[in-house]
């Protein structure tokens, strides 16, 4: 048995015999695997799917959402927004309670969560005396001054500098999780190894890269349709097999309950060419397939407006016809269904994925495989069949290789030739940030779940991140700023697909596919959330013996 799953079955023993009423051989636990590690239990810095996943299970905020994407109450129980769109107004319950802790008065037992406690949290990540990556949710967008108030112990206020149409959003992300300010006080930064939330699960122990068990909350405030208090688990107990390979073994001998993501060391173990379960496998799990808000593109980094010519050049990619070409000269449904078993979509609209209640692909068209287009457009652009087209090289990591040299293989059928230039990941990212990758393999996860996340990378104002490719278009801008400021969300949405169209124009990516979520579990577990975000909430997932 690898180490570290001795080392959890130890610790699983251990703290079942000791700590929990239940038989070790009853208790409803859920296991998972995390390939990368948990770095901080801290909801400041929950950036990375790993560290949101668990504070997920830690922790709540105002707002939350459904697995359609709504924003539904959570420790709010509703909400005002003035006309102007400045002010908001959150009516909180009364029943949430922070998990104990020997911080807290009273024995250490959880206190009753406050206004004052969202103040302090929501302060507490512009502190610039200890910046944390979730400062940037109301960096410049919340007013300059009494941006955070609690008008009372249940009304919390939140005020901004401009309006800003997506903050509802912005506010369910992990970052704006409501923390008490006396734990975080005790424990200063190691807050990060000691988490106390209001969340549906409770702290118990983190191994560093080896495990991490949380264990039912027994005072947690929501409840199901039926009025049963949530969650129905017991505990989650997450490990950290750095090996795809290996956990996925793992998971087919019953270790773990769940399981998430794709390698071609085993996909077509799971799946079958056309993106089902492998019959054989069905008796034992099931998968679900949902869209996932993660585009996957190539990114051109433009150096001035677009030529539309064979002018003297140095980069071919400046021409705005031959970005074009590229768009249209690759079938991106092959490659999804040779590459990925048909998981994704292929981007045949705009920037922003489906899932998004905004996204229109008929109102939106995009690029379709066309290598008769592709052809004529290499020929306006003034090199026919690719002759005296100086060869492209695109840079891409490991990951990629695959689709990359798929993408690059067809792209040689219209004598275009490009060199993959293999980069690895950190180098690749220093050098998009730097702006000195010409052309690049990059994907853009949402944020939150509003197109405004996607078509941020292409405001002019915004530097490198998010503005990768250095766009620059001055009616995009206008429409940009315009959306921001609207309050209607069907204009809002006008605006978003009038950028789109600009995007398909102008063509400052090649567009490769909209991402889905593949999610595996063993048909013991029942309850598992499908959203876009690839949010693993477990709050109402159930496990049956």
């Amino acid at each position: 048995m690898p180490r570290i799953l001795l080392f959890l079955s130890w610790f699983v023993f251990l703290f079942s015999c000791r700590n929990s009423p239940t038989p070790p051989d009853t208790r409803r636990a859920f296991r998972y695997n995390q390939h990368n590690p948990i770095t901080s239990l801290d909801p400041a810095f929950a950036r990375t799917q790993n560290n949101i996943w668990a504070v997920d299970c830690l922790f709540n905020g105002l707002v939350q959402l459904d697995d359609s994407l709504n924003v539904k109450p959570c420790i709010a129980k509703h909400w005002t927004i003035s006309p102007d769109g400045l002010t908001y107004r959150f009516f909180l319950r009364d029943d949430v309670y922070f998990h104990d802790d020997p911080a807290f008065a009273n024995g250490g037992k959880g206190r009753k969560l406050e206004a004052a406690d969202v103040v302090y949290s929501f302060q507490r990540l512009l502190d610039e005396t200890w910046p944390k990556p979730g400062s940037w949710i109301f960096k410049d967008r919340v007013a300059t001054d009494s941006a955070f108030v609690a008008e009372s112990d249940s009304v919390f206020m939140l005020r901004l500098r401009t309006p800003f149409q997506p903050m509802l959003q912005i506010l369910t992300m992990q970052y704006a999780s409501i923390v008490p300010h006396e734990v975080c006080e005790f424990w200063g930064r190691d807050f990060r190894r000691n988490p106390v939330g209001t969340g549906p699960f409770r702290f118990k122990i983190w191994a560093e890269n080896q495990a991490l068990v949380l264990v039912k909350n027994d005072h947690y405030f929501e409840r199901d349709s039926t009025g049963t208090r949530l969650p129905y688990l017991d505990a989650v107990k997450t490990t950290f097999i750095s090996d795809r390979k290996t956990a996925f073994l793992e998971f087919k001998k019953g270790n773990l309950d769940y399981f998430f993501g794709l390698e071609s060391a085993y996909i077509n173990e799971l799946l079958t060419q056309e993106g089902e379960l492998q019959p054989a496998l069905s008796e034992q799990f099931y998968f679900l397939k949902n869209p996932y808000l993660n585009t996957e593109y190539l990114g051109v980094r433009m150096e001035s407006d677009s030529l539309t010519s064979s002018q003297t050049i140095t980069n071919p990619l400046q021409i705005k016809k031959i970005r074009q070409a590229l768009n249209h000269g690759f079938d991106r449904a092959q490659m999804l269904r040779t590459l990925r078993n048909n998981v994704g979509r292929a981007a045949t609209s705009g920037f922003a994925p489906r899932g998004l209640p905004s996204f229109d692909d008929a109102e939106v068209p995009g690029y379709g495989y066309d290598p008769v287009l592709a052809a004529k457009l290499l020929t306006e652009a003034g090199f026919p069949q690719g002759k005296n087209l100086p060869n492209i090289t695109l840079l891409c990591n490991n990951d990629y290789l695959d689709l990359c040299t798929f993408i690059a293989r067809q792209w040689e059928d219209l004598g275009i030739k490009v060199n993959i230039e293999m980069t690895e990941t950190a180098l690749l990212r220093e050098r998009m940030r730097k702006g000195q990758a010409p052309f690049f393999r990059a994907s853009w996860i949402a944020d939150y779940p509003d197109a405004e996340s996607f078509l941020t990378c292409f405001y002019s104002k915004n530097g490198s991140p998010p503005n990768y490719t250095g766009f620059k278009n001055a009616a995009f801008d206008r429409l940009y700023e315009a959306s921001l400021r609207e309050t209607d969300t069907e204009r809002r949405y006008a605006f978003y697909r009038d950028m789109e169209k600009i995007l398909v124009e102008e063509s400052p990516v090649i567009f490769l596919f909209y991402d889905e979520t593949a999610q595996f579990a063993h048909r013991r577990v029942s309850g598992l959330s499908r959203n876009a975000i690839n949010l693993l909430s477990l709050k109402k997932v159930r496990i049956s013996h």
